[in-house]
C-alpha cells in the first residue's frame, strides 16, 4: 500500500533538483586547477613569477567562464561574485607571495559559513530554508510552518558538518604549505562534500515532516 506521505507529496522536488549546482561546481573548480597547474609548470625557482602567472591564469579562466555564463543567460550577480572571488584569492596570493594563500579566502569563508549556518539553526532561521524558500519563490512563508522550520533546522546541520570537514582537510594542508594537495582537495573534496550534503539533507528534511504534510512546495 502506498503511504499517505507519498500521496501528499507526489510533486515534491528533491534538494538536488532545486539547488542544482553542477555547473557552479565546475565553474568554481576550473580556476583553481588552472592556478595549480600553471604554478607547477612555471620554473619553481622563480616563486614570485610562478605566482604571478598562476594568478593570471586563474583570473583569465574565471573571466572566460563568466563571459560564457552571461552569454547563456546566467544570473549576473552570481557570475560576477564568482569572478570577484577568484580575483580576490589571486590578489591575496600576489600580495603575500605565497601560493598557498590563494586558498586563504576559501578557508576563512568556510569558517564564517560554518558559524553562520550554526547560528541560523539556533535562532530558528535555518539558512537551508532561506535558500530553498527563495528558490521556490516562497520567501519566508515557510517560517509560519513549524514542521518545515524543524525540518530545515535538522537538514542544515548537514551543511555545518561539511564546512567542518572542509576545515579539517584544508587547515593542515595550508599550515604545511601544500599547494598541490590544497588544489586537489578544492577540486575533489569540496564538490563531493556539497553533493553529499545535498544527498543527506533531503531525508533529514523529509523525515522531520509528518505523514500528512503537503511538502516543501506548500508550507502550512
Amino acid at each position: 500500500m502506498t503511504s499517505e506521505r507519498e500521496h501528499a507529496t507526489p510533486s515534491d522536488p528533491g534538494l538536488s533538483e532545486i539547488l542544482g549546482g553542477r555547473s557552479g561546481a565546475v565553474d568554481a573548480t576550473l580556476p583553481v586547477v588552472g592556478f595549480v597547474l600553471v604554478w607547477l609548470l612555471v620554473d619553481a625557482a622563480a616563486a614570485a613569477s610562478s605566482i604571478r602567472w598562476a594568478a593570471g591564469a586563474a583570473v583569465a579562466i574565471a573571466a572566460v567562464i563568466a563571459i560564457y555564463r552571461l552569454a547563456r543567460g546566467g544570473r549576473p550577480r552570481a557570475v560576477l561574485l564568482g569572478l570577484l572571488g577568484v580575483a580576490a584569492a589571486a590578489t591575496i596570493a600576489l600580495y603575500t607571495g605565497r601560493a598557498s594563500d590563494f586558498f586563504l579566502l576559501q578557508i576563512v569563508s568556510n569558517m564564517a559559513s560554518a558559524l553562520v549556518w550554526a547560528v541560523s539553526i539556533v535562532i530558528r532561521w535555518p539558512l537551508l530554508g532561506l535558500v530553498v524558500g527563495g528558490l521556490l519563490g516562497q520567501r519566508t512563508r515557510w517560517r509560519r510552518d513549524p514542521d518545515l522550520v524543524r525540518g530545515y533546522q535538522r537538514a542544515s546541520w548537514a551543511w555545518v558538518a561539511q564546512y567542518a570537514v572542509r576545515l579539517a582537510v584544508f587547515l593542515p594542508l595550508y599550515a604545511a604549505d601544500q599547494v598541490v594537495w590544497l588544489g586537489v582537495a578544492r577540486a575533489v573534496a569540496s564538490p563531493a562534500l556539497v553533493a553529499l550534503s545535498v544527498l543527506v539533507s533531503w531525508p533529514l528534511l523529509r523525515t522531520a515532516l509528518p505523514a500528512d504534510h503537503p511538502g516543501i512546495r506548500h508550507p502550512r
